[in-house]
């Protein structure tokens, strides 16, 4: 396992967001995280990514237990989250996003040329169709942004990509496109967990599925072996 979560704790005040949850995430699976609002996604991912720390319980990575306090543990294990909002830099083009805060420089000057260049093969590696590297991204799809910050996520060669909601708000044509790139990921050897609402994104790309429902575990699924109608009834309480 690329990433185990045993017994994970965290409580906001009068709050229990998480209770003894755990998580396995393998490498070249793709895992779906789901559940209603509130079930305690959002705060899972976080404790993965390190923006917040967990009250109880133990993570471990590779094999080895570990301690993930703040992003930047996160990032140095490996583990790369790419969150609902992007946060891309509109008027900047594709390269200069992709290399956002990496840039690469030699002799005090930036080596744009070289930076295109991996900018080009690494989009081309992941199929990823943009006209033009150079356009600003306020000119790209929905589809081809999403594509861009999840380009930008795998410069760093991380182990696990956490997906936040990649095909929120996107068109049948351009949530085709992210779903083919999460395939591409997990053809990388990569472990990804996936959350997301659209169960029939989950359906169509997910190896596992993990329900989450008022902050506790209430469902683990081979994707082969579930349904709709069983993902629903884990989300809503109805199966139990």
């Amino acid at each position: 396992m690329v990433l185990q979560v045993r017994d994970i704790s965290k409580r906001y005040g009068a709050v229990q967001a998480l209770q003894n949850v755990r998580l396995d995430l393998a490498a070249g699976e793709v895992t779906a995280l789901v559940g209603d609002n509130g079930a305690g996604k959002s705060t899972l991912i976080k404790v993965i990514a390190g923006v917040v720390a967990a009250d109880h319980g133990t993570i471990s990575f590779e094999g080895r237990p570990v301690r993930i306090n703040r992003p930047h543990d996160a990032q140095s294990l490996g583990i790369a989250t790419v969150y609902q909002d992007l946060a891309l830099c509109e008027n900047l083009n594709v390269v200069a996003n992709l290399f956002l805060g990496a840039e690469q420089h030699h002799g005090g000057l930036l080596r744009h040329i070289h930076m295109e260049r991996t900018a080009h093969e690494l989009l081309t590696s992941l199929d990823v169709r943009i006209p033009d590297i150079r356009q600003p991204v306020a000119t790209l799809s929905g589809g081809q942004r999403q594509s861009v910050a999840i380009a930008r996520a795998l410069l760093g060669q991380p182990k696990l990509v956490v997906l936040d909601e990649p095909t929120a708000s996107l068109g049948v044509e351009q949530t085709a496109q992210v779903l083919a790139l999460i395939r591409r990921l997990r053809e990388r050897g990569l472990a990804v967990l996936l959350i997301s609402h659209n169960l029939a994104d989950v359906l169509a790309v997910s190896d596992r599925i993990t329900v989450l429902r008022l902050g506790r575990n209430a469902g683990d699924y081979r994707t082969d072996d579930a349904d709709q109608d069983t993902i629903v009834a884990a989300i809503t309480g109805a199966r139990a």
